[in-house]
């Protein structure tokens, strides 16, 4: 309930508040980050249908084309969740940085599967640069969420995974 309570809030932020802000395009994937919280946090098996239908969510709203952002998000679940299994001493970097990481990975995957390949292979130096900056954005909003997340899943009485130091 949790995240899908998140999920609503963040596609609310994504889709009419950041229309309001004079840079809106610099405005972070609030759902990435939850997706990528999902995988590294939550390993029960409603969490990857949780992450299709977030992903399924984004596709509604954003007008795109249908499965694409829902495709995305499970196979950045799937990989944060395999990153978590693997990596036993987390602390805070890592998960910022797998959000940066699949903030990357999600804007090429979408370009790549919407304009094909070449858009991505043939993209200039600005067009990169705008990439990385969005995924950085998107990065350093990340533990502020997950802070947030732990917050409501505490109130919850939900076990909480805690990063270690």
């Amino acid at each position: 309930m949790l995240f899908a309570v998140a999920t609503l809030v963040a596609l609310w932020l994504e889709t009419e508040v950041r229309l309001w802000l004079p840079a809106g395009i610099l405005f972070p994937n609030l759902v990435l980050i939850l997706t990528v919280d999902l995988g590294l946090k939550q390993h029960n098996g409603l969490a990857p249908a949780l992450a299709f239908a977030m992903g399924y969510a984004t596709d509604a709203l954003s007008g795109t084309h249908l499965g694409v952002n829902a495709f995305m998000m499970t196979l950045i679940f799937l990989l944060s969740y395999e990153l978590s299994r693997h990596v036993w001493v987390t602390g805070k970097i890592i998960g910022p940085l797998t959000v940066a990481l699949a903030d990357l990975l999600n804007t090429l995957g979408v370009m790549a599967i919407t304009a094909g390949v070449a858009s991505v292979t043939t993209m200039k130096a600005p067009a990169w640069r705008m990439i990385l900056i969005q995924a950085l954005i998107t990065a350093a909003v990340a533990p502020l969420i997950f802070m947030i997340l732990d917050v409501g899943k505490r109130a919850l009485r939900l076990p909480v995974r805690v990063a270690a130091e």
